[in-house]
């Protein structure tokens, strides 16, 4: 009884040491720095962006006088709110088709090759050794009308005369940043598989589960928190990226990043770039917080499991 009362108030102590540990004023000296950083270089930037886009432009000078037009017009304009539809949608299938290639790969290194595990998971983000700007290039000599594709297809007859659509489409830069940003994600499945207990795919095939259904049943939910972490690391940097629109998309496939350039640079106009800005860091901070609750579930439900 006496361990039992002991163990109760060891108990109820807990939260409040753990309190006192938190409040600890070494901690907060600490944190002193990072704060003062983020301050300047972060949360300043994003205050200055907020208040600029409730300001107007009068013949190319930025008036210093609240308006909501700036938000207005980005609705009402097909040029904006379709491009920042147009980068939802790019940003959309290539996050699926980075999974769709990242998936299997994975699966594969992971639970197919007994050895050598390293070396074909170091041939896969070999990638990554590559300059960012080096592979988007790439991608425009092999698509080009005197590039590496058309001339294979003109090799085998497939086609007459070189095709055009390869580049400066939708596709090409669909195309470029799925192969930009597969290596992330497959990285992040893959450490996701691995970390699966085998004594939980043993035990799901002696209770008589055939593969589909312990892929389906055990697998793969355990395997989203990794899944979920590459999907919005691709979706992410897919709706902030310039480069590869900007190479391969032409005037046809911007994106919001061009526009929000052109605003800035060629247009002056920095309330209604400042708009579009703050619109997109609200949508991906909404995204961020859903795939954050889904982790947070999957995780749950991962530590329940392996607790089993």
């Amino acid at each position: 009884m006496q361990d039992e009362a002991a163990l109760a108030i060891n108990k109820n102590e807990r939260p409040t040491a753990r309190r006192q540990r938190a409040w600890n004023p070494r901690l907060l000296i600490l944190l002193i720095p990072p704060i003062i950083w983020l301050s300047i270089f972060l949360f300043a930037p994003y205050a200055v962006l907020f208040i600029n886009s409730f300001w107007k432009v009068d013949f190319g000078s930025i008036v210093h006088e609240f308006t909501w037009g700036n938000y207005t017009k980005f609705f009402t304009n097909s040029l904006y709110y379709g491009t920042f539809l147009k980068t939802l949608k790019i940003a959309a299938w290539v996050t699926v088709f980075s999974i769709l290639l990242s998936y299997p790969l994975a699966y594969f290194i992971n639970f197919k090759i007994k050895k050598n595990k390293q070396l074909f998971y170091t041939l896969v983000i070999i990638p990554l050794w590559v300059s960012y700007l080096v592979r988007a290039y790439a991608w425009k000599i092999v698509l080009g009308q005197d590039g590496i594709l058309n001339n294979v297809l003109l090799a085998v007859g497939l086609i007459d005369h070189p095709m055009e659509i390869f580049l400066y489409s939708q596709y090409a830069v669909v195309l470029a940043l799925t192969h930009i940003y597969t290596p992330w994600v497959l990285m992040s499945i893959y450490t996701s598989l691995e970390h699966i207990p085998r004594d939980v795919l043993e035990a799901s095939k002696d209770l008589g589960a055939g593969r589909f259904r312990t892929f389906f049943r055990v697998v793969l939910p355990l395997s989203l928190p990794g899944l979920i972490a590459g999907a919005t690391f691709a979706f992410v940097l897919t709706m902030g990226d310039f480069l590869a629109p900007q190479l391969l998309g032409g005037t046809s496939s911007m994106m919001v990043s061009n526009v929000v350039y052109s605003l800035f640079g060629v247009a002056n106009n920095w309330p209604l770039g400042s708009t579009i800005g703050i619109l997109t860091l609200f949508v991906v901070l909404g995204i961020l917080q859903l795939t954050h609750r889904l982790e947070h579930r999957t995780t749950s439900f991962e530590a329940g499991t392996r607790g089993r």
